[in-house]
């Protein structure tokens, strides 16, 4: 800490206010709020803090700073967040599609108000719906509204009077066009312009839209039945007629809402988060009367070692400071770092109270694992979006062409993994990707048969001998006779191909074990290996080792060929796990049903097919039991008696 930044923590008041870090070049690199300036700012440099990566690579940048007191916590949050949007600072968490979406807008200030789209939020009176998830969506919703209810669509000036021509001013009169449009012919406008309607009329009308927009689809049927009911009772059949089809239109869209029954008539939110590497969603669903209005995902970045609370707190104060509404119950997957600040300054906001809950049971938990689960789904579809971006692929194919020093952009890459618990059950994967995409088809799993323990490095070696000594002798004979005596999936053509790049998940030693079994097989594709260190108070970096070079190299975080690679060690990652479970479970079964007497393979085959689960199996009663196909009544007492003694002896225990 140099003697100028020293001096500024040193005089700090003990003030609300925002704190700004520069780093050498002067450059903002974070901004802070804090009820207490010195208090907070100072903890950043405690050494007996017990600080995240991302705290400890921010502090080790930090030359200088200045700060601003305001008058109130609340204020500091508002400000804080101006200097975030301004000034997108490295270390501090930014929405990355803040303001894109649409809103649905009804301009109540107007005579006879449009219903139309718009981008931003604005303080001019008007009620704004959304934001909607694309264009298409929104305007399916104005389409249907518009034929439901007949708002004028056009941008004809509604004020009601116009000057004269002459100068007199006893000339004014209504400022009416001389004939409607085509939206009156065909039922789409009730003719303000000519008219043919009422404010009051019109006004009405739009109190039904705003209806609608809000979920409350129940309330708009029972006023429309109403008028229906005593336009008929006035003879205005073809009003009533006119009604009669608005009322099947509602019923329409109400039959295809989805409806979750919450129990819980008011308006909230549900907020969750998905993280993975750098990478952030937000997923919000809208609950409007205990209906679900609607939902929409938010990606974040600048997250790479920050804490969910921080995530959270950050997210709400980005997206509630331009969002139309703010219910009165938010609830979150993560309690948010400065709660109490978040629930005042949102307070103020919505003019009344809020609450912002972390639900632990119940059907409040419910709500917020579907959006959990929603926001990691939409995590890794973006992810996969990612992968189809054909100029992003290339680029990452490129990078990694130069940082590796090959000859052209690796078309085939080939990455291994291997997955254990203990040294049991100890599987391997290969998963291939071609120009940058997977190609499952040539993904293949190993199962290790000559390592005993938990040998990383011996696991590496079996499934690499295996591998390519199919490639050596890809025509031969011999070939597919090790492939059946190996228990190995039938290889194809994926043992046949020569890999760009062979992509290890591991270190220096996975490595070198590695490079011996392709120099023994007289292999001599590129071969690296990938492995996540982590450097302190410089934070965690994928390092890449090659078999030539002593230090390994460090792609930088945004960059595409990092994240291909990382894409490609995850999914190596992902096939294992799924195969090594799926190992598991086939031994806890047979581990079981093999000792039983008259129990072979294809008893055993259908008991699991029938019941599922070992559990359910002793669950059940020997008449059950003996009406699996392949069963008798001996059979089954048997397979009942054998699990119950096994029962009485862990029992024993």
């Amino acid at each position: 800490m140099n003697e100028q930044l020293r001096a500024t923590l040193d005089s700090l008041p003990h003030k609300p206010g925002i704190y700004i870090y520069k780093d050498e070049n002067g450059v903002i690199i974070y901004v802070g709020k804090a009820t207490s300036l010195a208090s907070r700012a100072r903890s950043y440099f405690q050494e007996s803090a017990n600080h995240s990566l991302k705290t400890k690579a921010l502090v080790s940048h930090i030359s200088d700073m200045e700060y601003i007191v305001v008058g109130s916590p609340t204020e500091a949050l508002i400000l804080e967040n101006e200097y975030i949007k301004k000034h997108q600072p490295k270390y501090n968490i930014r929405l990355r599609d803040d303001k894109t979406y649409p809103y649905i807008k009804i301009a109540l200030q107007d005579r006879f108000p449009r219903v139309y789209r718009v981008r931003s939020v604005q303080q001019d009176g008007a009620r704004y719906f959304g934001p909607y998830p694309n264009i298409r969506a929104i305007d399916t919703t104005l389409d249907l509204l518009n034929k439901i209810f007949p708002f004028r669509t056009c941008r004809h000036d509604d004020k009601p009077w116009a000057p004269p021509k002459d100068g007199n001013k006893n000339g004014w009169k209504l400022k009416l066009f001389p004939r409607p449009c085509a939206q009156y012919a065909i039922h789409r406008c009730n003719g303000p312009c000519v008219a043919k309607t009422t404010p009051e009329e019109y006004g009405a009308m739009i109190q039904q839209i705003v209806l609608f927009l809000e979920g409350k689809l129940d309330t708009i049927l029972d006023d429309l039945r109403t008028e229906m009911a005593e336009a008929a009772e006035q003879l205005e059949f073809e009003r009533a007629a006119v009604l009669r089809d608005r009322v099947e239109a509602v019923e329409s869209a109400l039959a295809k809402q989805k409806i979750i029954n919450t129990e819980h008539p008011d308006d909230r939110d549900v907020i969750a988060l998905a993280t993975a590497e750098s990478e952030a969603c937000a997923q919000i669903f809208f609950f409007r009367g205990g209906k679900l209005a609607g939902r929409e995902n938010h990606a974040l970045k600048g997250t790479d070692g920050a804490e969910t609370a921080e995530i959270m707190a950050s997210f709400l104060q980005q997206y509630y400071e331009h969002a139309p509404v703010v219910p009165g119950e938010i609830l979150v997957e993560y309690e948010p770092a400065d709660a109490a600040e978040l629930i005042a300054w949102l307070k103020e906001k919505r003019g009344g109270s809020v609450a912002i809950t972390q639900p632990k049971r119940g059907d409040k938990l419910r709500l917020v694992e579907m959006a959990s689960q929603n926001a990691q789904e939409t995590l890794e579809l973006e992810r996969a979006r990612w992968l189809s971006d054909s100029q992003k692929t290339a680029l990452a194919l490129a990078e990694l062409q130069e940082a590796l020093q090959l000859s052209a952009p690796p078309a085939r890459i080939e990455c291994y993994d291997i997955s254990s618990i203990q040294g049991s059950s100890v599987v391997g994967s290969m998963v291939v990707f071609e120009h940058g995409k997977p190609k499952n088809a040539d993904y293949r799993r190993f199962s290790i048969k000559t390592v005993n323990g938990a040998d990383d490095y011996a696991s590496h070696q079996e499934m690499l001998r295996r591998r390519f000594k199919r490639l050596v002798a890809a025509e031969s004979d011999t070939a597919k006779q090790n492939d059946a005596a190996d228990g190995e999936e039938s290889d194809g053509d994926s043992f046949r191909a020569t890999p760009d790049l062979i992509v290890i998940d591991g270190g220096r030693g996975h490595l070198n074990a590695d490079r011996m079994v392709m120099e023994e097989l007289g292999i001599y594709a590129p071969l690296i290996g990938v492995a996540k260190e982590n450097h302190g108070a410089i934070g965690e970096h994928e390092e890449i080792y090659l078999p030539d070079i002593s230090q390994p190299i460090i792609l930088p975080r945004g960059s595409q060929g990092l994240y291909l690679l990382q894409r490609i060690r995850d999914e190596a990652h992902r096939f294992a796990i799924t195969y090594h479970r799926q190992k598991r479970s086939q031994k806890a079964f047979a581990s079981t049903l093999d000792d039983i007497p008259g129990i072979g393979p294809k008893r055993k085959k259908a008991l699991l097919k029938h019941f599922g689960s070992l559990q359910r199996i002793a669950e059940a009663s020997a008449e059950d039991l003996a009406a699996v196909e392949g069963m008798t009544r001996d059979a089954a007492d048997r397979v009942l008696e054998y699990i119950g003694s096994r029962k009485s002896a862990a029992a024993g225990k």
